[in-house]
């Protein structure tokens, strides 16, 4: 009756609407899952499921064994994932609350067990877990959920794959887990997985550089390479040397120790360490807007001033400051991209190479060398990229772990001369390169060309890295996401289960997954296929398809 009361340009109007609305209707099936296919990212080490669907209760509660079930660490996390499980409202009706209808639930309780009470976070902790659910068989009074992990970091990983497999039913209002029983043997490939976040060349504010962290524990990445400083800016507060972060962009672009602090403290409430970098001789410009004797001069800023005890000097006491904030084992001293004009075309340094019989290659290997020695003085195990190792691998400090990131090739290089080496091949894993398609970091291989398992088990692993040229915090998290989950499945999960001849139908789906889940959690993650990364959407469509 409506449609005729209208004025009869009004009822062409409305009648256009309709037909429009019913060509999008019919033409948008919706996309279907397959299910044949497991949507845990990444993908379990040991599985198997059912065909029943349990129902979770809203009140879900934590019930804790072990030596380690009353960590801080552990509640939190309980408390972080239950918001992210129940983040839609219950379907429990008014009318049910009023007369004390209580809904019955498959899972009511999340039994964990953590079997120790320490919680040092080091470079191989165990991460590993077994997580069981199962529908109530009648002979308890709650559904039967379990999570058992050695420490509370592995119990941290089991509640991220618990997560994933709570999907919210949009008919019920409820949440839902489907194709239980499941019963889940997990434990990482790699104990290093990392993501190297660049902020000097743009300074990214705290809470952002904490959404990154979150958004990593999702995909179980567990190492935050954090290249703090570079020749661009130096936002860092070092205590002993103030001047320092004179060569910040501006004196609001700046973390302090305290920053620093909470970052590392935010990072282990998530089971994820903070290797800090501090890039040497190269890369350090900003060092000199403080302290101008670092130049080799005021018209040639770097490679920092070999030839000036105050360089070593100043490089020790921003290694003292900082080590009161960084407890990771591991510390990355740089030395990559070393152009040693400026020593060798400058007055007083060429005549100090002349007078210790050096060539500026040998000035180099010194300066490396002098650096790590100072690293290690602080109980660290220091980093290098690997053009420290291409130049003089016989003359490194054997704890060197060796960066690859020029190309393929080097980590067996490495590892057969007794290095341990972490995978980032810039051809892949280089999350800046747009153009890198999600297969091609999906497809890359940390052992490749690595067959002596005693050699295979040097590779700690690896990691995708974000340097900021052209990301800040507008752009950030979709030019990380979802390209370094691809990565991060290649690192945690088997690689036999990986190596699968058509990854369009069986890894696609499930990256298509994944990306939507993070966007479900607020993590700006991009289209999945686009050929260009962080690119938005081209048009209309459903998030599982782009």
């Amino acid at each position: 009756m409506l449609l005729f009361s209208l004025k009869p340009h009004c009822k062409l109007t409305f009648l256009v609407l309709l037909l429009w609305v019913s060509l999008l209707v019919g033409s948008n099936s919706g996309v279907e899952l397959d299910e044949s296919l497991t949507y845990i990212w990444p993908l379990p080490s040991e599985f198997t499921s059912g065909n029943q669907t349990l129902t979770v209760d809203p009140a879900l509660s934590l019930s804790v064994l072990g030596k380690g079930g009353y960590s801080e660490i552990l509640k939190e996390g309980f408390e972080r994932y239950k918001k992210i499980i129940f983040k839609h409202a219950s379907g429990i009706s008014l009318f049910q609350k009023l007369r004390g209808i209580r809904s019955v639930y498959d899972i009511s309780e999340l039994r964990i067990i953590v079997n120790s009470d320490s919680e040092e976070l080091q470079l191989g902790v165990d991460e590993s877990y077994a997580l069981f659910v199962a529908k109530n068989d009648g002979k308890s009074i709650v559904g039967e959920a379990t999570i058992e992990a050695n420490t509370v970091y592995g119990a941290l990983r089991g509640l991220e794959t618990f997560s994933q497999l709570c999907a919210f039913n949009y008919e019920t209002k409820s949440v839902q887990i489907y194709k239980a029983p499941w019963y889940i043997k997990d434990n990482p490939r790699f104990a290093f997985r990392g993501l190297l976040l660049d902020t000097s060349r743009h300074y990214l504010p705290i809470d952002v550089i904490k959404q990154i962290i979150e958004s990593m524990s999702y995909a179980k990445l567990n190492v935050l390479h954090w290249h703090i400083i570079d020749e661009e800016s130096f936002p860092l507060e070092v205590p002993s040397y103030p001047k320092l972060w004179n060569g910040a962009y501006t004196k609001w672009e700046r973390y302090t120790v305290e920053d620093a602090s909470e970052i590392v403290s935010f990072a282990k409430m998530r089971g994820i360490h903070v290797m800090a970098e501090v890039d040497v001789p190269g890369h350090a410009e900003s060092w000199g807007a403080g302290y101008p004797d670092l130049w080799p001069s005021s018209s040639c800023r770097e490679p920092l001033d070999i030839s000036k005890n105050f360089t070593f000097e100043l490089i020790s006491g921003i290694l003292s400051d900082i080590r009161k904030i960084f407890p990771f084992e591991l510390f990355h001293l740089g030395g990559d991209e070393v152009h040693t004009d400026c020593w060798t075309s400058t007055p007083h340094i060429k005549q100090w190479l002349n007078d210790h019989n050096m060539t500026a290659k040998d000035a180099y290997q010194y300066f490396v060398l002098k650096a790590q020695e100072i690293a290690i003085s602080k109980d660290w195990t220091p980093v290098n990229w690997e053009e420290t190792f291409n130049s003089f691998p016989s003359k490194l400090n054997p704890r060197t772990v060796v960066h690859n990131w020029l190309g393929p090739g080097v980590c067996p290089k490495a590892v057969a001369k007794g290095f341990k080496c972490i995978f980032s091949n810039q051809g892949a894993w280089y999350l800046d390169h747009l153009d890198v398609p999600w297969n091609q970091v999906y497809s890359a291989e940390p052992l490749e060309g690595i067959n002596n398992v005693s050699e295979q088990n040097l590779v700690l692993g690896g990691e995708v890295c974000m340097w900021g040229e052209t990301a800040d915090a507008s752009n950030v998290q979709q030019t990380i996401w979802p390209r370094a989950a691809a990565a991060a499945e290649r690192l945690w999960s088997k690689r036999e289960a990986l190596s699968v001849r058509n990854i369009t139908s069986t890894i696609l789906p499930r990256y298509h997954y994944f990306r939507c889940l993070l966007n479900r959690r607020g993590v700006q993650a991009a289209p999945a296929t686009n050929f260009y990364a962080r690119r938005p959407p081209t048009g209309p469509g459903s998030c599982y398809e782009q």
